[in-house]
């Protein structure tokens, strides 16, 4: 395909305004390039847009980057804020900083990828379905509440800044998941981990799927390879299918 490329300057343009023009370069002029300079915060962009096109943000969006979103990749030269990815279905996101808190909320497809820390309640309620998965990989520490009622997909915490001395992950990784699969590079304090889940064997089956998410992932976030398989990983599922069935009175 052609390149045709867009670039607009979104200096003090409200969000709605900026969001407007984007949809409308992507859906109705068949631009497949949208780079937007000096972004600052404002929310909802790329947002349910179902069409395979190429955004590229210089500057800090706001909430709700790619939200519903199915096919656009996104690239962020620079942070993130909440709610990145929210519900999307296809398409991947790549942050080449940091991300806030619910990255990835309920998301069924598409890849999320983050070079350095992430917040709270990453992953909470990630999904799967059929052939479609749904992947984040984060490439510092994240908070607490990593992977909270995931139901399929795959997280992958890093842990990549050697001199960091805080946890890898903070408290109630897995709290309610009952799907999914969490792999962490190093170690993780077991008290750390929800009642729910607990940590097996990677078999030669992981490896092979994260060697493959890996390379792409440090092909698009220009990180080394290598260095980043030097060390072991941890394979973190549930325990159980229903963790809450006792709950229910039906």
């Amino acid at each position: 395909m052609d390149e045709k490329k867009l670039v607009i300057d979104a200096h003090d343009i409200y969000y709605k305004e900026l969001n407007e023009m984007v949809r409308d370069a992507i859906l109705n002029k068949d631009y497949n390039i949208v780079e937007l300079d000096n972004v600052n915060g404002q929310r909802y962009i790329g947002d349910a847009i179902e069409k395979e096109a190429t955004i590229i943000i210089n500057g800090v969006p706001g909430n709700d980057l790619g939200a519903f979103m199915s096919g656009p990749t996104i690239i962020v030269n620079d942070n993130v804020q909440d709610a990145v990815g929210n519900t999307m279905s296809l398409g991947k996101i790549v942050v080449h900083g940091q991300a806030s808190d619910v990255i990835g909320y309920g998301m069924r497809g598409g890849k999320i990828f983050i070079k350095g820390d992430v917040g709270y309640r990453v992953g909470i309620h990630m999904k799967a379905y059929k052939e479609r998965m749904s992947y984040i990989v984060a490439g510092g520490n994240a908070g607490d509440f990593f992977g909270e009622y995931m139901a399929g997909g795959i997280l992958v915490l890093l842990g990549l800044e050697e001199e960091d001395e805080r946890p890898i992950v903070g408290d109630y990784l897995g709290t309610g998941m009952h799907g999914g699969i969490i792999y962490v590079r190093g170690e993780v304090n077991k008290k750390k981990l929800g009642k729910e889940v607990g940590i097996v064997d990677m078999t030669d089956a992981d490896m092979k799927e994260l060697e493959k998410l890996l390379k792409e992932y440090a092909a698009d976030l220009d990180l080394d390879y290598e260095n980043i398989m030097s060390k072991p990983f941890l394979k973190i599922i549930p325990v159980s299918h229903r963790p809450y069935g006792r709950l229910y009175a039906y």
